[in-house]
Parts: structure tokens; C-alpha cells; sequence
């Protein structure tokens, strides 16, 4: 095992944390980590506290660099670009920012106010809950790192192409008035010190903490029914790669529910071993963090029909074209 083999399953995958949680299942409690009831214990325990360590590691870590990029920066950069340039640098922009669709929807009505084009905004939007980079590391711990680099590379595609779509059919007009009536003005920014951007970032672990505790637990413990109660003929019939409906089933399944990625991500987990396709699997986890109702309900209040259409068919036909192609390439990620 090389170095980085090895950096990789003991600080990201935390073999030491499962062969703990594993004696602690057998020796104190008693149970046959082989037994549906030990193995679910075993991968509950397992999961929520690597989760949770990686969280608190990563959030911090990720929010001292956007520290660096408050809004009024942000604005200040896409606002001197246009074109494809300001899609990408949105995006990539979106990526540092470990939000959910919901929290992310705020910041859009302030760039969108600041007076950025709608097509570089939604790019942002797309990108935000969908690629950050707390969930891609937490992605490359479960799988691995060609799978979480892939998954950037589509998501950020993604992003780039609908906030092109959406400029070309000169969208900005069905933004609601009051957004586009309320300028911001864009003050000076504020430089912070490293004791004040070390306080930000232990806010933000505290506030993304709060926000995702439940759906991590609720998501570890759909996982560990998955991993260890329903059978896998169950599964494969409804979500094989051999059926050719499963990524599209998947997708339209997400898009109703609420959850952080760092909740779905034990359940796509749970849904590869037991033979789903990787892409489908992805494709519900995109569609969940990406189009949750609660967050298209919120967009709704800012947007028009139109608008919100046009975003949401772009996003739910460009995460079943990922799955897709996730699905008929997943002998070159998984070996």
C-alpha cells in the first residue's frame, strides 16, 4: 500500500474508526457484526461519526478559504466578467460555499439585486448545493477520488451549461420585479483577522451543524436499513442497472424530498452495494441536493413560471444524462 493509499483509508475512509465501532458492536454490546441487527448498529455508528469528523474538519477548513470571498467580493468579480468566463468562475465560486439549495437561494436574490445577469446567478445556484467541497471529499471517503472528481467535473458542467441556456433565452425578464427594483449597493469589503476569520469558520461549522445533524442521521440510518434489511432482489428489481427507467425513477423519486447531501450520500452508499448502478445512484442524491421541493417552493416566490420551468427541466434532464453516462462508464471508476 503506498502513502497515499493509506492517507486515504485512514483519514477519509477511517478504517481505524470502523474496526473500533466493529469491537465495540462485538465485545461491549454483544452482537455478530455478520447479523442484520450488529451490521446496522456497526454501520450507523460508523458513518454518522466519520461524517461528522469529516464535517467539522472540512466546514472549517472550506470556510476560512470563503472567508476570503464574502458576497460583496463575489459580486465584485463576476461583476467585471461576462460571457462563458463569468458562468465558470459562478461555479466554481459555488463550489466553496457549503450550502444546501435553500440557504443558497439567498445569496442568488443578492447577486440577482446587485444586478448580475440571471444566467451567471443560476449557475451559481446550480453549482452551490450540488459540488461543494465538503461533499466531493466525504464522496471520494465512501467511494473514491476518480468517482468524487468525475462527479465535480459533471456538476460543474452542469452549472455552466444551464446558466448559458438561461442567458440565451434572455431569461432576466421573468426575475420578479421587486428583486431586480431592490439594487444593493456593493461596499467596500472588509478584510478580515485571522483570530476573525478562524471565528467565522466556527460559526459555520456550528451553523451547517445545525442545519444538517438531522439528515445525516436520518440519511445514515435509511442507509443501514438498506445496507442490511431490504434484500437485494428487492432493490435491483426497482433500481437495476439492467433496467433502463432506474436513473429517470431515481431522479423524479429525489426531487420531491429535502435533505443535505451529507444526508444522502449513506444512502447512495447503501444503494451501490446492493447493486444499484453508481449512476443512478448519483442521479437521486443530485436531485435531492440540487431540486429539493422546499427549495424550488422558495424560488418560486423570486422567479416566474417560466423561469422556474426552464430551471428545473434543464437541471432533472442534465442529472439523468450524468446517471447515464455514470451508469455506462462505472467500469472505469469502479475496478
Amino acid at each position: 500500500m503506498n502513502l497515499f493509499q493509506w492517507l486515504n483509508s485512514q483519514l477519509l475512509r477511517m478504517d481505524w474508526l470502523s474496526d473500533l465501532v466493529g469491537l465495540f458492536v462485538t465485545n461491549v454490546l454483544g452482537l455478530n457484526l455478520q447479523d442484520r441487527v450488529g451490521g446496522s448498529i456497526h454501520f450507523f455508528i460508523y458513518d454518522v461519526i466519520k461524517i461528522f469528523i469529516l464535517l467539522s474538519v472540512l466546514i472549517f477548513l472550506i470556510s476560512y478559504v470563503q472567508s476570503f470571498f464574502p458576497p460583496e467580493r463575489t459580486r465584485k468579480i463576476l461583476g467585471n466578467m461576462s460571457g462563458i468566463k463569468a458562468k465558470v468562475v459562478a461555479a466554481l465560486l459555488g463550489t466553496i460555499t457549503p450550502f444546501c439549495s435553500c440557504s443558497s437561494i439567498p445569496l442568488f436574490i443578492g447577486f440577482t439585486s446587485a444586478g448580475l445577469p440571471v444566467g451567471v446567478t443560476f449557475s451559481f445556484l446550480i453549482s452551490s448545493p450540488l459540488v461543494d467541497l465538503a461533499s466531493v471529499i466525504l464522496l471520494a471517503s465512501i467511494f473514491n477520488w476518480t468517482i468524487a472528481l468525475v462527479y465535480v467535473v459533471a456538476g460543474l458542467i452542469l452549472a455552466v451549461i444551464g446558466g448559458m441556456v438561461i442567458s440565451k433565452l434572455k431569461m432576466d425578464r421573468y426575475v420578479e420585479g421587486f428583486i431586480t427594483a431592490k439594487k444593493i449597493q456593493t461596499g467596500d469589503v472588509v478584510e478580515l483577522s485571522r483570530k476573525e476569520r478562524a471565528e467565522f469558520s466556527v460559526d459555520q461549522v456550528k451553523d451547517v451543524f445545525k442545519r444538517v445533524w438531522l439528515y445525516v442521521l436520518i440519511g445514515v440510518g435509511i442507509g443501514a436499513a438498506i445496507h442490511n434489511w431490504i434484500p437485494q432482489e428487492m432493490i435491483t428489481n426497482l433500481l437495476g442497472q439492467k433496467n433502463w427507467w432506474s436513473v429517470i425513477v431515481a431522479t423524479l423519486f429525489g426531487i420531491p424530498m429535502y435533505a443535505d447531501i451529507f444526508g444522502t450520500l449513506p444512502i447512495a452508499e447503501a444503494l451501490v452495494n446492493k447493486g444499484v448502478g453508481l449512476g443512478t445512484a448519483l442521479s437521486f442524491m443530485m436531485a435531492v441536493t440540487a431540486l429539493s421541493l422546499p427549495s424550488l417552493i422558495m424560488l418560486k416566490k423570486v422567479v416566474k413560471m417560466p423561469l422556474l420551468v426552464l430551471f428545473t427541466s434543464i437541471v432533472t434532464m442534465g442529472i439523468i444524462i450524468i446517471g447515464y453516462l455514470f451508469n455506462s462508464f462505472t467500469y472505469l471508476f469502479i475496478k
